[in-house]
C-alpha cells in the first residue's frame, strides 16, 4: 500500500474512533517548520515539541528545518508552498510572526495554512547592561520623555513583542512612539552579545533566553510584561511600576494548507498529548514558559483577533 493511501486510511479510523488516535500517530514522521534561526525561542520551542512527541511515543521520528528571517515570513512562505496537503507538517509560530506579517507583507498568508494549537506564553524582561549609567525602568523613562531617540532598544525582528512593547511603554507615559528608536537583530544570540557590549540602551525578550546574565550579574532585570510577577523571579512588572503594558509572546503550531479535516484532528490530538507528557513538563520548567493551551477554532479566532490587537497598536506607533 503507498504510504499516503496507509496514512489517509489511518486517519480515517482513528477519526471514527475505530483506532486509537496515538495509533495512527505512531506511524508518522512529523516534519517540523521553525522559521527561525537555531537557538532562540521558536528553536526551542519546536525541538522540545517534537522531543515531546518522539518522548511519548506519538510520532516516531520528527525532523526539524530551520528557515530564519523577516520574523518567521521566509519559513511561512516556504511551509505554505513546500507542505501542502501533508498530514505530517508542523509548523512554530506565535505573535512575533503576526507582527513581521503587519510590517512585512510577505507573498503568503497565514490563513493558507492550518491553526492547531497554542502552546505556551512567554513574557518579555527588559534588561540594562551591567555598567550601564541608567539603574532602573523609572531612569529609561525619564531619558525616553526628554529624547525618545537617544534610548537604545535592542531586540528581536521589527514587529517582535519587545519592539512592540517599547512603543507601547513610549505611550503609555506620553512619549512619541513613533520617535523610538529600536534596533533589530537576527537572532537571540545577536541581541545578547550587543547588551553586553553595551551597543544598546535597553534589551528585551523572553526571561529565558537572559537568564543566565541576569543570574550573574552581567545583566540588570528592570521589568516584566506580565500581568503579575513571573514564579520565582524576582522582578517588578511594569503595571507595578505605574506604566500601564502587559503583553506576552505567545507561541503555537500549524499544520500544512489543504489538509482534511480528520487530518487536522489527528495533528491537534498528537499536540495536546504531547503536552501531557513528563518531557514537556520538564522543558515548560527549565524554559520558565507559562502554559497557555488552546486549541481548533478557539484558537483560529484568537490569531485573527490578535492580529486585530497588534495592527491597531502597531498603525499607532507608526510601525504600519
Amino acid at each position: 500500500m503507498r504510504r499516503d493511501t496507509f496514512l489517509k486510511s489511518m486517519a480515517a479510523l482513528a477519526a471514527t474512533g475505530a483506532l486509537p488516535m496515538s495509533a495512527w500517530a505512531a506511524a508518522s514522521n512529523i516534519k517540523m517548520m521553525i522559521p527561525a534561526n537555531p537557538g532562540g525561542g521558536w528553536d526551542t520551542t519546536g525541538r522540545a515539541l517534537g522531543k515531546a512527541l518522539t518522548d511519548g511515543k506519538l510520532a516516531e521520528t520528527v525532523t526539524y528545518d530551520n528557515k530564519g528571517g523577516a520574523a518567521g515570513a521566509l519559513g511561512l512562505a516556504q511551509f505554505v508552498t513546500g507542505s501542502k496537503n501533508d498530514p505530517n507538517a508542523l509548523m512554530v509560530m506565535g505573535a512575533v510572526m503576526l507582527g513581521g506579517i503587519i510590517t512585512g507583507k510577505p507573498p503568503v498568508k497565514l490563513e493558507q495554512a492550518t491553526p492547531i494549537a497554542r502552546i505556551t506564553s512567554e513574557y518579555n524582561v527588559f534588561v540594562l547592561p551591567a555598567n550601564s549609567p541608567l539603574k532602573s525602568m523609572k531612569d529609561v523613562v525619564e531619558q525616553l520623555k526628554k529624547d525618545p531617540g537617544s534610548v537604545k532598544w535592542g531586540g528581536g525582528s521589527r514587529g517582535s513583542t519587545e519592539h512592540i512593547a517599547a512603543a507601547m511603554i513610549a505611550q503609555n507615559v506620553g512619549a512619541d512612539p513613533a520617535k523610538i528608536n529600536y534596533v533589530a537583530f537576527r537572532g537571540g544570540g545577536e541581541a545578547t552579545a550587543a547588551i553586553l557590549g553595551g551597543n544598546v540602551t535597553v534589551g528585551g525578550s523572553g526571561y529565558s533566553e537572559f537568564a543566565e546574565y541576569i543570574n550573574s550579574g552581567k545583566m540588570k532585570a528592570i521589568a516584566v510584561t506580565s500581568a503579575t510577577r513571573l514564579p520565582g523571579i524576582n522582578v517588578p512588572t511594569l503595571k507595578e511600576q505605574g506604566i500601564d503594558v502587559e503583553i506576552g509572546n505567545w507561541r503555537g503550531v500549524y499544520g500544512a494548507p489543504g489538509i482534511a479535516a480528520e487530518q487536522r484532528k489527528a495533528l491537534t490530538d498528537m499536540v495536546l498529548a504531547a503536552l501531557k507528557t513528563p518531557s514537556w513538563s520538564e522543558a515548560m520548567k527549565k524554559n520558565d514558559w507559562t502554559p497557555a493551551v488552546l486549541a481548533g477554532e478557539p484558537f483560529a479566532k484568537f490569531v485573527d483577533d490578535e492580529f486585530s490587537r497588534l495592527r491597531a497598536t502597531m498603525t499607532k506607533s507608526g510601525m504600519v
